[in-house]
């Protein structure tokens, strides 16, 4: 009886330690991966949000507020918190083509027709101007090309950088505003090629948009703009803002793009007061005409 009791004593006892063992080896496999795991709920909880425009992709075409075509909204390139600077973006999706009369025409019948692509000649010369037409394309979401010349670049390299910074594009206009037609292929060449070095030493990047001066090229100024990845264009919808009885008056500038509207305008401006004040008013009739603003980034580099 005692030896009986004696192995009843032993079994339990046996029973208690293996029960003991098996919920050590339990914990012994949890432990490791909650402490080493670094991604946890309670890790992510800690982590930054992402800033906006890095969570989400830019809106489809047809489907951007305020009849804009293939922009994001946003006045600026955004920022690399860590050093300051621009932060590397995505190139957008190439929806649009120019065709030989310089107009932006879809790529296929997915994207949007009804839209114009805007420019602006002549500059950086102010910045004051050059503020208060980017604020305007900020208000409607638009992206324009400003063609600058060298020489003002050089005299004034900040200007260059507020268009930059601020998230527009910047197209070469030559060095000088000569006729290019007239030159020597030697001076063509200089013309063109002290411009794309210029803008890259003072924002770090090359224009890839090419417009000549009074819009007069030629072969040799094609080629050249083309061994330098340039998109050469003229424009095929011009606002007169630069003749002499437009000069003070918004309104005749507003009217003569309206009287030469057209789906995939390539509408021919400066920075002049008078254009400056005509520009809200132009771009929100065009957006009650049912037209967007083509983001320059979308356009292909070569005409076709």
């Amino acid at each position: 009886m005692v030896k009986s009791t004696t192995k009843i004593i032993l079994l339990a006892c046996c029973v208690l330690l293996s029960a003991c063992g098996d919920q050590g080896n339990g914990q012994n496999h949890s432990m490791p991966s909650e402490s080493g795991n670094q991604t946890t709920p309670n890790a992510k909880t800690t982590e930054p949000a992402a800033p906006k425009e890095q969570e989400a992709p830019p809106p489809a075409a047809d489907k951007v507020p305020n009849g804009t075509a293939g922009i994001t909204e946003g006045s600026g390139p955004a920022k690399d918190e860590a050093s300051g600077k621009p932060a590397a973006e995505e190139k957008p999706e190439l929806k649009y083509h120019m065709n030989k009369v310089y107009r932006i025409v879809p790529n296929d019948e997915s994207v949007p027709s009804k839209v114009v692509l805007l420019t602006f000649d002549d500059g950086p010369k102010d910045a004051d101007m050059i503020n208060r037409l980017i604020d305007t394309l900020d208000k409607h979401q638009a992206k324009a090309i400003f063609f600058v010349n060298g020489y003002r670049v050089k005299a004034n390299p900040e200007l260059l950088g507020i268009i930059h910074d601020r998230g527009q594009i910047i197209g070469n206009h030559a060095w000088d505003h000569i006729d290019l037609k007239q030159e020597s292929k030697a001076k063509v060449r200089q013309q063109i090629e002290d411009v794309q070095q210029i803008v890259k030493d003072t924002v770090g990047t090359e224009p890839a948009f090419f417009r000549p001066p009074f819009g007069s090229g030629g072969d040799v100024v094609k080629d050249i703009a083309a061994e330098n990845d340039l998109l050469y264009m003229t424009w095929s919808n011009g606002s007169l803002d630069w003749e002499g009885n437009n000069k003070n008056k918004p309104e005749a500038v507003i009217n003569n793009v309206l009287e030469q509207l057209h789906p995939g305008s390539n509408i021919l401006m400066h920075e002049l007061p008078w254009t400056v004040e005509a520009l809200d008013d132009l771009l929100t009739k065009l957006e009650a005409k049912g037209y967007g603003f083509v983001d320059p980034r979308t356009i292909e580099p070569h005409i076709r």
